[in-house]
């Protein structure tokens, strides 16, 4: 088996080094990160490249021993449409080139690049160097474009060009679910033999079950409040609307709860969609509470004082807020769709709705509601049920990954040619 001694890993439209919540950081902010950091663990020196995106970022950071982050001038330096980031691949990949020719190593291992507009770069940083490239597709437009509300624009046919691309030219893929590994099979036509399945992990050390009660206190919750929290970009996907309106819908129902809403995230990707107004329509102003998004330590303490995490989203590829959520021991009622299917156990861990009636979301935080005892099973089981995903199970898969595909790209360079009769 090849040993790895460094990656490249890709990530043009986000930086891991962002706070998660806002603009187009998320779970995959969080997931590039903590991945490398395992790696490094590991013994795997990993570079990781995006795109600057202000004068103030240093050309490197170091966020954990073994992992550095290049902040590669292409484009403007400030923050973009990442439908304006394809127009800028070919300056990324050669001032990734660049970066790699003063490097005194000079070489890496295997590239592992995330989302496709990073996959693109991976293929021809592939080419260049003639190593390797592992993809990881997070989101994928055909799956996007058939969970299209109406009057939503669907995403471009260059998108679904370019992830048809990736498939066919990536030596491996990883998936975070086994939906996943379907998908890329029944949509992109994926060798299934070609795709390894990573499930996310869960920063086990911050987010933990211990201190609940003073989490609530801290945070000004009272012990008879009923405490609903959604944390995620602010957008139509995520489906903080749907919360909106099945927290009202509860509240008509039963007036005598003392219920309450804490909103964790900022305005993603349409301006014109306006939580404020959202809240204002339904009648909850008095209820809700909006906060820009926090650091790690403190999600995991609002994560603690709620009763209940909600995820009402139209799509997820796995859905890191349920396992971090779940690895405090707070329940979370999520849509049935995509990794959130698999990141909850129902009627153990927390409640999947089929759907967006914010009707039946009602139901479902009604009868949590009506019985606290099995919110404190089910918190317990959810706590537990987290114990073995720490991301070092992620990064012993993708490792593994890593070496299939130096494995396989070594013996196909070693076939000798056909020579003609």
């Amino acid at each position: 088996m090849t040993l790895i001694r460094r990656v490249a890993m890709l990530s043009l439209h986000t930086s891991p080094m962002e706070q998660p919540g806002s603009g187009d950081a998320g779970g995959m902010n969080v997931y590039v990160r903590e991945l490398a950091s395992a790696l490094a663990e590991l013994g795997v020196e990993v570079e990781i490249f995006t795109r600057s995106t202000s004068a103030r970022q240093p050309a490197v950071e170091h966020p954990a021993p073994g992992v550095c982050v290049h902040n590669v001038l292409a484009g403007p330096r400030q923050k973009i449409p990442k439908e304006e980031l394809p127009a800028l691949l070919h300056h990324f990949v050669a001032e990734i080139e660049q970066i790699r020719q003063r490097q005194l190593h000079g070489r890496y291992d295997v590239i592992h690049s995330h989302y496709w507009v990073s996959g693109i770069a991976g293929l021809e940083l592939s080419e260049l160097w003639g190593v390797p490239l592992v993809h990881t597709m997070h989101t994928m437009a055909k799956v996007k474009n058939l969970l299209l509300e109406s009057g939503e624009q669907p995403e471009p046919r260059r998108r679904e060009v370019g992830e048809q691309r990736i498939v066919d030219g990536s030596e491996r893929l990883i998936a975070n679910t086994s939906a996943e590994a379907a998908e890329l099979v029944s949509h992109y036509n994926a060798d299934f033999e070609q795709i390894d399945i990573a499930p996310p992990g869960v920063d086990l050390s911050t987010f933990t079950p211990a201190f609940r009660s003073r989490s609530r206190a801290e945070r000004g919750v009272p012990a008879e409040t009923f405490h609903l929290v959604f944390a995620g970009r602010i957008q139509r996907l995520k489906g903080p609307q749907i919360l909106l309106k099945a927290a009202a819908l509860l509240r008509s129902r039963r007036p005598g709860i003392d219920l309450r809403l804490t909103i964790l995230g900022a305005l993603s990707g349409n301006k014109d969609f306006n939580l404020r107004h959202l809240i204002a329509d339904a009648g909850m102003e008095d209820v809700v509470t909006h906060l820009p998004p926090v650091g790690a330590a403190e999600l995991a303490a609002w994560f603690r004082s709620a009763d209940v995490v909600v995820m009402p989203s139209y799509s997820e590829s796995f859905g890191l807020v349920a396992l971090e959520a779940q690895a405090c021991g707070t329940p979370v009622v999520a849509t049935r769709v995509g990794g959130l299917s698999r990141a909850i156990c129902h009627g153990r861990t927390g409640l999947l709705v089929k759907g967006h009636h914010a009707a039946d979301w009602a139901d479902a935080l009604e009868a949590l509601y009506d019985d606290p005892a099995t919110r404190e099973d089910m918190g317990r089981a959810a706590a537990i049920r987290a114990e073995n995903s720490g991301w070092q199970r992620t990064a012993a898969i993708t490792l593994e990954s890593y070496h299939a595909a130096v494995d396989n790209h070594l013996g196909r360079r070693l076939i000798p040619a056909v020579q003609a009769p």
